[in-house]
């Protein structure tokens, strides 16, 4: 921000990319360390997916499909999100990254990092690329949230709707790209939300772990 000219303001909303927040919490998987399972092996032939990355797949998820007979792979990652290939992603040829352990723990600690260097109170959104099982091409969900509710309630004409709030605050992704081709941070100014909460995207999944 300082290199920019620029200062954080109140009630900012900072949306981080999880790989960023993966590497900083060190949850890179070296594959030779991995051993693939039958399973693995046969998801890997009809996927075109290295059987060692598969088995991180199958590691982190508790339940899986393919989207079609080639994939991709569509897991319900063991924290209760639904994510393509559940959230692992690969590292070059030899490596793999994990998504961090705690989402939202994550997003707080750097909300309060960033409050306590700056006096600014802001909410902290991450974010994860994502793939759907009825489409081609990748889009952006929230996994982790500190200082905005993940849920919005609208009323309208005597009907009531909740939206997942951090899932539109997401689609900061149009800034942050694929594949490391935007920028790892996005800093979104003057959307309303009504109050702090710390209640996390936990807080709104079916599946919580």
């Amino acid at each position: 921000m300082e290199a920019q000219g620029a200062a954080l303001h109140d009630d900012d909303i900072i949306v981080v990319a999880s790989k960023a927040v993966s590497i900083s919490e060190n949850r890179r998987v070296d594959l030779v360390t991995v051993t693939p399972s039958a399973e693995a092996l046969e998801l890997s032939a009809r996927t075109g997916k290295p059987a060692e990355v598969v088995q991180l797949v199958l590691d982190e998820s508790v339940t899986h499909f393919l989207a079609c007979d080639r994939g991709p792979i569509i897991a319900r990652h063991r924290l209760g999100f639904e994510l393509t290939s559940a959230g692992v992603d690969r590292d070059g040829q030899d490596g793999a990254w994990l998504l961090p352990s705690d989402p939202d723990a994550s997003a707080r600690g750097l909300r309060d990092g960033i409050t306590k260097a700056t006096g600014v109170t802001v909410a902290v959104v991450i974010v994860d690329s994502d793939g759907r099982a009825d489409r081609r091409g990748a889009t952006v969900i929230s996994i982790g949230a500190a200082g905005v509710a993940p849920l919005r309630v609208t009323e309208h004409g005597g009907k009531r709707q909740e939206e997942t709030f951090t899932d539109l605050i997401a689609a900061a992704g149009i800034i942050l790209g694929q594949r490391g081709r935007g920028a790892p941070v996005a800093v979104l100014r003057g959307i309303a939300y009504t109050h702090a909460s710390d209640e996390g995207v936990t807080a709104m999944l079916h599946h919580r772990p």
